[in-house]
């Protein structure tokens, strides 16, 4: 055996003075073959410091051997020394075989710093080089992928596919296509690839993918199924919670519904998302209570959370806490943080606790939002109707019964505001 191969059988037994020793000896004694690949294998096993020791040796020995600059840079960026390992890269001119090499390092390198513009034009260097080298294809097609710019990365891993890849680098591809297509919100042709993909590629992101995109498609009971599954293997994955409970309740399955966002609420208890789900479920259980509490909950981690805002607000008139929501709206009134919801639900809390003067303020608020709503026109009606404003109430009501012909009720009382 060679003190490289020594080495390395010494830190397969976790024997490390020994492969300490092994290591200068082969430093000084082995052939400079068997350096190049020890220097490779101390890399893939992560042993940085002793791989670069292995690269220097042979670069002073090969100044001008390209291939062990890349592999040199490619330690030093794992190292962090990315000066180092630029300075490296810099040196290897077009025309040198180690060229193409060198801008793949280069673009990780790129990658690593977040400087993404300056890593796709290298990556794009090395495909106007060699448009057919299957890993520069590989290194577009990641790059798009995690860039969500997934129209571009589904080209690349096309063309892997074509060249008779179904796998690259241990990634299944028709995954990556499947997830592509779904992230870009294209769910039939997404389909058309999850559902090719072999149960032992079906990891717990692939079979997210898989059953979300069931849901986008409104083919519920298949969500369901995918879903449960998942999180039956990973109670954790926390991002299935909210489309399984989704999908419950489109089936109409609430009491599972509201079991499946409590457990999401057990994994992830910041999560405002299932909060407000958990409380819609509730009021179709006519929970209102629990309602009340996951709303409230809600906004305790995310009081900015608007539509958590107005399905509480809107719990509270329809059961007629009309004190707890003017205290609820009251704050976002203050900050001007409206949505026009707001000064309805406001009027209507105003109106019933008697404050005609300032509901009349957020009845007219609303009315620049709502003309052309018809619940809203009949409501605001009623309104100047019951608090003797006749002038208004006519105006408002002859608009109304334009948008509602058929109410006969209306209709008769505008009559009589008319005098006929």
């Amino acid at each position: 055996m060679t003190y490289s191969e020594k080495m390395l059988a010494a830190l397969d037994k976790g024997q490390l003075e020994d492969a300490k020793k092994m290591f200068g000896l082969a430093l000084r004694n082995d052939s400079d073959d068997m350096l190049f690949s020890l220097a490779e294998e101390l890399y893939g096993l992560g042993f940085l410091k002793q791989a670069q020791r292995t690269y220097l040796k042979l670069i002073e020995r090969y100044p001008d051997a390209d291939e062990l600059k890349t592999g040199l840079a490619d330690v030093l960026i794992d190292e962090g020394e990315i000066d180092a390992a630029l300075g490296y890269l810099s040196t290897i001119e077009a025309t040198s075989p180690a060229y193409l090499e060198s801008l793949l390092v280069m673009a990780d390198l790129y990658q690593t710093e977040e400087l993404y513009e300056a890593s796709e034009q290298k990556l794009l260097n090395a495909y106007q080089i060699a448009p057919n080298e299957e890993v520069i294809l590989f290194g577009l097609a990641e790059f798009y992928f995690n860039m969500r710019r997934f129209k571009e990365a589904i080209k690349y891993y096309k063309e892997l596919i074509l060249m008779g890849n179904k796998t690259f680098s241990r990634v299944d591809l028709v995954s990556r296509i499947g997830v592509a297509y779904a992230q870009a919100g294209n769910f039939d042709n997404a389909i058309g690839y999850l559902e090719q993909i072999h149960e032992s590629n079906l990891t717990p992101e692939v079979n997210f993918q898989l059953g979300f995109t069931y849901f986008q498609l409104k083919e519920y009971d298949k969500a369901i199924t995918v879903l449960q599954k998942l999180i039956s293997t990973d109670d954790q994955f926390a991002s299935a919670y909210p489309y399984l409970g989704q999908a419950y309740v489109e089936t109409n399955q609430l009491a599972d519904a509201l079991r499946t966002f409590q457990s999401g609420l057990a994994v992830d208890e910041f999560n405002e998302t299932l909060y407000r789900l958990a409380g819609q479920v509730a009021i179709k259980l006519g929970q209102m209570p629990l309602a009340e509490h996951y709303f409230q909950q809600g906004l305790q981690i995310e009081p900015s959370d608007m539509e958590l805002v107005l399905n509480l607000s809107n719990l509270y008139v329809q059961v007629h806490n009309d004190e707890a929501n003017i205290a609820l709206l009251s704050t976002y009134v203050q900050n001007d943080e409206i949505d026009p919801q707001i000064y309805w639900n406001v009027a209507k809390s105003l109106t019933q606790t008697n404050q005609v003067k300032l509901a009349q303020q957020y009845w007219e608020s609303a009315q620049v939002f709502f003309n052309d709503n018809s619940d809203f026109m009949r409501e605001l009606f009623l309104f100047y109707q019951n608090n003797g404003q006749n002038e208004q109430a006519l105006a408002i009501g002859t608009e109304y019964i334009k948008l509602q012909p058929d109410d006969l009720d209306i209709i008769e009382a505008v009559a009589n505001l008319s005098g006929y």
